[in-house]
């Protein structure tokens, strides 16, 4: 490709900041011709701190100014966390490119070393999301929830200012920055089912955009992309968002896709799951299969009881 310079959205966090930068650096190695820079766009997720997500808006509060600047041609591609996707992409723009997933389960880092099941009776946990809290008080009721906001390193340092016993963190973000020296447990999906699209980046870009589409094609890794289509087509099928509980984790295994999924009750009391398998080419039919079998079974329920509350 001639000389050009590409421009990628992201937002300031230093995870945010470490994958633009791979995705800036994997372009320049792809097409040595090509000069890529970073804008970065401060979300309103990034401005709003003090109040738990679900209460302000929920999925797309770290998305929706880049997109803005994506949509006005400031920018030419964006890059995300897959999980702070919105299921539903605004019209002219379009996902040009999962890369190959990061471990895409959750972490434990308790303060003294200790994992989930031998952390004290009434253990202080903190975490941002309703789906981490849910599965944690439906594995050990006894447990407090505590809302923990901020980027990955704010939220560390908060584990031992702020009397928590442990904190759970996506495990994609702790290897990202070379911290897997601090992990305790590396949560077992029957413990603790992921967010959609955990540990998948998001390389966002207008539709058919003639410049840019061939340039961030080329980091699009198929399988991933497959597996996590399926994921995003069972949370729209459910019009999931950060308000209620749901997870949703697709795996590759012996040539066919397994996608298993969730919605659990604030509390933990109720929790509601299911499996489809098929093949990988069939990802977003078996995820739309797997929101209907959870909907059969009652959580329909459960998600128009959790959104009435979360608009109270």
């Amino acid at each position: 490709m001639a000389s050009d310079t590409i421009t990628i959205g992201t937002r300031g966090s230093q995870l945010a900041l470490w994958q633009a930068n791979w995705v800036k650096e994997t372009i320049e190695t792809k097409h040595p011709g090509l000069d890529v820079v970073l804008s970065i766009i401060k979300t309103r997720g990034d401005k709003i701190l003090d109040v738990p997500l679900a209460k302000v808006g929920g999925k797309g509060l770290f998305v929706k100014e880049i997109e803005e600047a994506l949509l006005d041609g400031r920018i030419d591609l964006a890059v995300h966390s897959m999980k702070d996707m919105p299921a539903v992409i605004p019209d002219g723009l379009c996902i040009g490119a999962i890369p190959r997933r990061e471990e895409p389960r959750d972490v434990l880092i308790s303060r003294d070393g200790r994992p989930l099941d031998r952390l004290p009776q009434g253990a202080r946990i903190g975490t941002s999301s309703l789906r981490r809290g849910a599965q944690l008080l439906h594995a050990r009721p006894d447990l407090t929830i505590v809302p923990l906001r901020g980027n990955l390193d704010t939220r560390l340092k908060k584990l031992d200012t702020e009397g928590l016993d442990a904190i759970v963190l996506a495990a994609a973000g702790v290897y990202r920055l070379g911290l897997a020296d601090r992990i305790t447990q590396l949560l077992d999906v029957s413990l603790m089912l992921p967010a959609v699209g955990q540990g998948a980046l998001c390389i966002e870009t207008r539709r058919e955009d003639p410049r840019v589409t061939p340039v961030v094609a080329r980091l699009d890794h198929g399988p991933t992309h497959r597996v996590v289509l399926g994921e995003r087509a069972f949370l729209n099928r459910l019009e999931g968002g950060c308000q209620v509980p749901i997870a949703g984790h697709g795996r590759l295994d012996d040539g066919g896709l397994t996608i298993t999924g969730l919605v659990c009750d604030l509390d933990g009391s109720q929790q509601i799951n299911a499996t489809r398998s098929g093949p990988p080419d069939e990802s977003e039919r078996l995820g739309l299969e797997l929101a209907e079998a959870l909907l059969a079974r009652g959580a329909g329920e459960i998600l128009e009881r959790l959104n009435a509350y979360a608009t109270d």
